[in-house]
Order: C-alpha cells, then structure tokens, then sequence
C-alpha cells in the first residue's frame, strides 16, 4: 500500500468519472492477496470517513475535470463538518488482473470501507446482501430525478446516489464521415452500412472496441422498444414472471454483434483483452478507427476524447427506433455496518445536495442526479443530449429487473468475443432467468 499526502493525491489521483467505468483491479488489501496496486490517503482529523473508488490509468499530471470535480465537492463536505475523508483508489495492470468490481464487493463484505462509489451490478449485488444502508431518508434524496431512484432501488431501499448520471454513446469522427458522405446511422442496418464503406475506404477496423462497453449495442437494441414503446413497467413484469423471456430480446442484438465481428468490423481477439479506453483511444485519436463507444464525460476529459484534432460527433446507438443514448447510474453506497455510518450520511448530504451538485456539473459537463441542475453541455455531446432531454434512452441497469442487466450482459458479450455461437449466449440468458424465477 502506498501512503500520499492530500496535495500529492489531489497532483497523482485520477478517475474515469465518479464511478461509471468498469475499471479491472487486481487484488484487495487486508484479504489475503497482493495490495501493490492501493493507493491510500491518511485522514487528519479525528473524524475520519473512508472511500473506496476507482482511478484512471493515465499521466500523473493529466488534467482530468471529472477527478477535479468529485474532489471539490468532497473538501465542501470536510470544510462544513470537520471530517477528513480518506480516499483508497485501485486499478489494475492488465486483464489479467481482478476487476475493480471484485475488489468492491470483497471490501464491502469484509466492512473495510465506510464509502463506496459503485458501479451499477455491484449496486445490486451488495444491496441484496443487505450490505449496503437504506438512504432514502437523506435529505438530498428528495431531488433526484425518478432515473436515479428506479436504477438504484433494491428490494425497495434506496442503496445508492450518483453525483451524475452517465450516458453513453457513439463517438464519431465526424471528418472522415463527410469524406465518405456518410450519415450519421440510425439504425443497425444503417451502421453496418457505415462499417462497410469504411473498410472498403481502408479503415480495416471501423470500430474500436474494449472488453467493457460492446453490450451497450446490445442495451440499446434490445430494450428501445421496451423503455420508449410505452408499457414498461407490464413489459419488465412480464420479464419478471418469465412470461416473456430476456433472450427474445437480446437476440437480435447479439445477432448484430456477431454480424459486426464476422465482417472485421470489430476486432474480437483485441476487445477481449483491451480496457476502456486503453485500448482503443490512441486509434481512436490518431484518426486510425473512426468510431468508439464512450461515456458522456470521456467528451470532456482531456484523459479520454475532450481535446481531438478532428471533428467530434456523439451519438446514440443505432436501434429499431433510431440513435439511442445509454443510460447508467452508478453512485455512492455505505456499508451497512460502516464504522463512520453517521459521519458518511453527513458527506453524502453536502456532496449530493443541489448546491455541490451544480459545482460538480458545471466543473465536469455531466448530466445532474437532480432534476433541478442543468449545465449546458459542449457541441459535440448535443446529439446525446437532445435525445436526452426528449426522455428517448434505455436503462442499462435497472434495479426492477430479476436478473441484473449490467454485469450479466458484459460477461455473456465477452462470451461471443470468445467464439460462443448466439444461441449459447442465448442459452445463458435462459439459465439467468430461470435462476432468477427459482428464488
């Protein structure tokens, strides 16, 4: 473990936004396995809140608004209550390695921690366990657009609260498009349509992906209709009762993926090791590979895609009913037994309330867990935002699912980077949901 002044951390500390990326980690400190890859922050006053979340790979001193941000927010709360929070970070060398994901849950059911920032089937898990404290009774909660609260209900306890909402979509480079007369798609056929006059044109590879964020094709394709068809809340039931089963809606989505992989569009074998952004950005960037999936704040963080020498255009991903943005809301939790559970709830108060949630939007661009900030968002995100703010998107995550979408989905995608036919990975849908329907 390594131990950092606050000034060094604030130089050195870097992560993808507040808790949506799916960072690989590699082992957990205090359990047993190797903890080289912790980086701890000491308190200095006697009132001490600890929180575990993730960090960016990236130069020590990249600008990164999104770190900026959370950090901001966080020396409100120390100011006005007296406390210090320590901060431990983690990530991981390679694939090989643990997901940041593990080393949440192994924190959290070992109690290390009082704060976590949680990605959405990590949520899930830890709040059906009942590891994670009911926060609906917080103050700062009475705000929250319905989204947040629906995403982040477990067996009705609010168990956590982002300080954005993260959307993703497609990152385009809207230069090579115009040089090719292309339209930015809408729908699945339109986009393979891009794909191929790409290839042809000498872009082997026309999307670069990572072995995180391929299932946010399939989100957008398999539930359009279910989030924008009206009927959602029979459509899930129906999900839920086994009435309708999750892989008639995956399907086509997983068809299309496959599809993708079979032209070269996507590179299967390099997805299936490469991390977000890690593996695809420098392509990306370098005008090699014209599009990439991202999150909204990747657009803004000099880390990921804020500053490119080309054209930018985001986009939603093409679906049965045009460009559809992804919707994801990860957040903070606090252990159910949390040694410091009074002093967190006191944090979360003052970093999820309107006035620290304005500060943190208008540093970061993002889109507000609150329904009474907004922050205009730069020109290249309007197309996601548009869509947006016309309530056109599709929950990846929702806590009102019996089988959990995020996780699940991702894994049984790398299943097909794997060389599983659809049918298996259909199979695996099959047996999630007769699982679910056994408890």
């Amino acid at each position: 473990m390594k131990r950092r002044t606050k000034k060094d951390f604030h130089r050195f500390i870097v992560s993808i936004l507040t808790g949506i990326l799916i960072l690989p980690a590699a082992a957990c400190n205090g359990i047993g396995e190797s903890n080289a890859n912790l980086i701890t922050q000491r308190g200095e006053t006697d009132r001490d809140v600890t929180l575990f979340s993730p960090m960016e790979k990236t130069a020590p001193d990249a600008e990164n608004m999104a770190r900026n941000a959370a950090d901001t927010t966080i020396r409100m709360a120390e100011e006005e209550l007296g406390v210090t929070v320590n901060y431990i970070t983690y990530t991981a060398e390679d694939h090989m390695d643990k997901t940041y994901d593990d080393v949440a849950l192994d924190r959290a059911r070992s109690n290390m921690d009082d704060l976590y920032l949680l990605n959405p089937d990590t949520i899930r898990r830890l709040g059906e366990e009942g590891l994670l404290m009911d926060l609906s009774d917080l103050a700062c909660t009475d705000n929250l657009r319905e989204v947040v609260k629906t995403a982040n209900t477990v067996n009705g306890k609010l168990v956590a609260v982002p300080q954005e909402i993260v959307a993703y979509g497609l990152f385009i480079n809207k230069d090579i498009f115009d040089l090719y007369d292309l339209k930015l798609p809408e729908t699945p056929d339109d986009f393979l349509e891009c794909c191929r006059v790409l290839q042809e044109n000498g872009y082997e590879t026309p999307v670069g992906a990572n072995r995180w964020w391929l299932e946010t094709f399939v989100f957008a394709q398999a539930y359009a209709d279910l989030y924008n068809g009206g009927n959602t809340g029979a459509k899930v039931a129906a999900l839920n009762s086994g009435a309708h089963r999750y892989s008639d809606y995956m399907r086509p989505a997983f068809e299309f993926l496959q599809e993708m992989t079979d032209c070269g569009y996507i590179d299967a074998k390099k997805a299936l090791v490469s991390e977000a952004i890690e593996g695809e950005g420098e392509d990306f960037l370098s005008q090699k590979t014209p599009i990439v999936m991202a999150y909204w704040g990747a657009a803004n963080s000099d880390t990921a895609y804020g500053n490119p020498d080309f054209n930018m255009v985001v986009i939603g991903f093409p679906s049965s009913r045009g460009q559809m943005p992804v919707m994801a809301t990860t957040g903070y939790g606090i252990g159910a037994n949390a040694d410091h559970a009074e002093d967190a709830k006191d944090v979360l108060e003052i970093i999820l309330s309107d006035e620290a949630l304005q500060t943190y939007a208008e540093i970061n661009r993002v889109i507000s867990p609150s329904k009474n900030v907004e922050v205009e968002c730069i020109p290249a995100l309007k197309p996601l935002n548009d869509q947006i703010q016309n309530n056109v998107y599709v929950l990846g995550a929702n806590a009102g699912m019996n089988v959990e979408q995020w996780g699940n989905t991702c894994m049984i995608v790398r299943m097909l980077l794997s060389g599983s036919t659809v049918d298996e990975c259909m199979a695996e849908f099959d047996r999630l949901q007769d699982e679910a329907l056994q408890k």
